[in-house]
């Protein structure tokens, strides 16, 4: 991969004690990359074992595993887990697979798609069932698969690791940043509001779904949420992109601007 197109960043812990501790790998596009979407991959490590969110596109595949190497072995690592079937979110599956011996949790409604990314082994991809699951821990904690669907893809979830209590969002929460304006942490939900509106508006099936998943989210504890593009939400600005999220306009409600092919 040209050092024109991408430059990964170094990883960051987000969360860590003596047993569990959660890494954030991104990367940054330079200037001149329009056709190519920042994406943010993370890996929760539970007593020498790796959980290991979103892998990724192929073109990051050798940079994330660079990086993630200097963490765990991958042959560690039991899970991978796709909140949705997008190139952005798994093409580097095949990849993975043959480098761990990991098996594969993804929505039952793409159990049959995975496989046009290549990937042989189908027998190592688990069906998530629509209401979601969970993965014991061998600290007693878990690692759940939250239901988010049509957000915005028809099989969706977000993923919360219980012990770190941070949420894995996948797209929504997204952002898309000018090159060199992204930041790793929300500060100011105002000044970010202008990166993610326009994808939401668009990419998010409509209102009554988003204010669905704020409804089930708001009765968990979560202290961060991760989406997989852009910034982080700290604890401090969850409640703000949650009051916005809920009462969104978007997709479908906008259906006939977007048959006129008009600006929302």
């Amino acid at each position: 991969m040209s050092e024109q197109i991408t430059r990964l960043d170094e990883s960051k812990i987000l969360f860590e004690d003596d047993e569990h501790q959660v890494v954030w790998f991104g990367w940054e596009e330079q200037e001149g990359a329009d056709s190519f979407v920042q994406t943010n991959q993370c890996l929760v490590v539970n007593n020498d074992k790796g959980y290991f969110f979103d892998p990724g596109g192929t073109y990051v595949f050798h940079h994330v595993l660079e990086n993630i190497m200097r963490v765990i072995n991958p042959r560690q690592i039991r899970y991978l887990f796709a909140t949705h079937q997008d190139p952005d979110v798994c093409s580097s599956i095949p990849y993975w697979m043959k480098t761990t011996d990991a098996d594969l949790l993804i929505s039952r409604l793409w159990l049959h798609f995975v496989s046009h990314f290549g990937m042989e082994d189908v027998e190592r991809v688990v069906a998530v069932p629509d209401g979601g699951g969970r993965i014991s821990l061998d600290t007693g904690d878990y690692i759940a698969m939250i239901p988010a669907h049509f957000l915005h893809s028809e099989g969706n979830f977000s993923i919360y690791d219980s012990r770190s209590k941070i949420l894995f969002s996948g797209d929504i929460g997204a952002a898309i940043f000018p090159p060199g304006k992204r930041t790793m942490f929300v500060e100011d939900f105002d000044a970010h509001l202008p990166y993610m509106e326009g994808f939401h508006k668009r990419y998010m099936h409509s209102n009554k779904v988003c204010a669905r998943w704020v409804e089930q989210v708001r009765q968990m504890d979560i202290k961060m949420i991760v989406p997989q593009h852009g910034s982080i939400f700290p604890e401090e600005q969850i409640e703000r992109f949650l009051d916005w999220f809920g009462e969104l306009r978007c997709g479908g409600d906008y259906i006939e601007q977007i048959y006129k092919d008009e600006r929302f």
